[in-house]
Formats: C-alpha cells, sequence, structure tokens
C-alpha cells in the first residue's frame, strides 16, 4: 500500500489532526526529495522536517532507501501469506497471478505517491538497483510457491522459476506502461492483459461454457443379431456408468 494511507505501527497513535510519524517521515522525505534532489537530502535532514530524532527514523526505516519503499515489506508479507492460504484446488499459475495483483494494488492504491517514486528512481541509480533486489523477492516467494506445488514433477524447480519470472515481467510491463501514463486509466486491465499470456502459455485451460462443450459420444460393440433390448441394456449400463 502507499505512504499516505500505510497504518501506524501497533501501539503508534497519531495526534489529532497530524499523520503517524511513519507516514510523516515519508512525506518528509519525498518533500525534500524533489526540492534538493535524492542525493543531496541526508536523514538528518528528514527527521528535522519531520520533527523528530534520528532513532525514531530507524525505528521504521534500515536506510534512506528504504524510505523510498515504505510499504514493500508489508506487501511481500500479504502476497506470502495470499500464497500459503491457498488450497491444493487452486490453480498455481493462476494463484500465483493474483498474488502479483496485491502488488500493483500497492501501487495503484495511490497514484500521485507511485509516479512521484517512479521519476525519482529513474534518476537515481542506487534506488533502481534497490528496485530490483525488491522485485527479486517478489519473484522467489512466488518461485517458491509454484516449487511446492510442482514438487514431483519433472523439471518442476525448473517450471515454477520460469513460470514465476514470466509473472513478475507481465507484472511490470503493466506496471510501468501505467505509470509513465502518470497513473491514469485502469491499471488492473492492462495486468489482466499482460497476465493473460503467462496464464495461455502455462496455466491449465479453463473449461469451456456448459453449452459450449461436446455432446457425448457413445459407441457400443454388439454381436450381429443380437436384439434391440440387448443394445439398448448396453448403452445404459455404459452411461451409467460415466
Amino acid at each position: 500500500m502507499s505512504s499516505s494511507s500505510a497504518a501506524p505501527r501497533r501501539g503508534e497513535k497519531a495526534a489529532a489532526g497530524k499523520p503517524p510519524m511513519r507516514d510523516a517521515l515519508v512525506a518528509a522525505a519525498f518533500q525534500l526529495f524533489l526540492e534538493r534532489g535524492y542525493e543531496q537530502t541526508t536523514v538528518d535532514d528528514i527527521v528535522a522536517l519531520a520533527g523528530v530524532g534520528r532513532r525514531s527514523f530507524f525505528r521504521y526505516f534500515p536506510s534512506k532507501e528504504d524510505v523510498v519503499f515504505p510499504d514493500h515489506e508489508r506487501c511481500l508479507a500479504d502476497m506470502t501469506a495470499f500464497l500459503a492460504s491457498g488450497g491444493h484446488e487452486d490453480e498455481p499459475v493462476a494463484r500465483v497471478c493474483e498474488a502479483a495483483r496485491l502488488v500493483l494494488g500497492m501501487y495503484a492504491e495511490n497514484p500521485s505517491f507511485s509516479v512521484q517514486r517512479y521519476r525519482l528512481t529513474k534518476r537515481v541509480p542506487g534506488l533502481r538497483a534497490y528496485e530490483l533486489s525488491v522485485v527479486w523477492r517478489y519473484e522467489r516467494a512466488l518461485a517458491e510457491y509454484l516449487r511446492g506445488r510442482f514438487a514431483g514433477r519433472r523439471d518442476g524447480t525448473l517450471q515454477a522459476d520460469v513460470i514465476a519470472a514470466a509473472v513478475v515481467a507481465a507484472h511490470n510491463n503493466a506496471l510501468r506502461s501505467w505509470l509513465r501514463s502518470d497513473g491514469q486509466g485502469d491499471a488492473s486491465a492492462a495486468f489482466d492483459h499482460a497476465v493473460g499470456y503467462v496464464r495461455s502459455a502455462f496455466g491449465a485451460p479453463a473449461a469451456p461454457p456448459a453449452d459450449e462443450r461436446p455432446e457425448d459420444v457413445v459407441i457400443v460393440v454388439s454381436r450381429r443379431g443380437a436384439p434391440l433390448w440387448r443394445v439398448v441394456q448396453e448403452i445404459e449400463t455404459t452411461l451409467a456408468g460415466d
């Protein structure tokens, strides 16, 4: 989820009319990043603008890079829990596609913040590298789920890794197209279109609607000259066994 909607940690209460401290730190950081530039902004600058101490900053964010991506840890935990809550009846490829949708939702929840972060990340090589490490963790979570579901298959681990990478690539294609449009349009529709390629390539084919399914054809082999009632009986026995 986005910084403006991030819930305060357990035990933290925001004063009336003031954002939670975590949100205040993110807001202060991005204000300074836009005004001064990322490299020129220090943690001391951020805490001074937010009106808190350095300890407060590091209680929420291990580094300055982490304040740019304030909700990925929570989103990764949510995605991992979603995958773990699935049952054996869930089609694996469809499940990982829906897990990736949770990440898209985090960005789409606050388009203005996500677009700001996208523009900042494009300008700062260190942030691009950090973002790649975050994406790799999402991909590993998807792959671990698929490895469990494909255990015992020939090339199950290979299939899991390839499909996880394909889901992440499809997600990123849809997300970046949406971010390049300044967060306009329907991000979910772009995502559905992108992961449609993954599901068609790797997922189980969807069952056709009932009115489009082919009718059953029953072939009965009987001796020449057998009475008609015997032929009918054999057909009924065959159909009853389906």
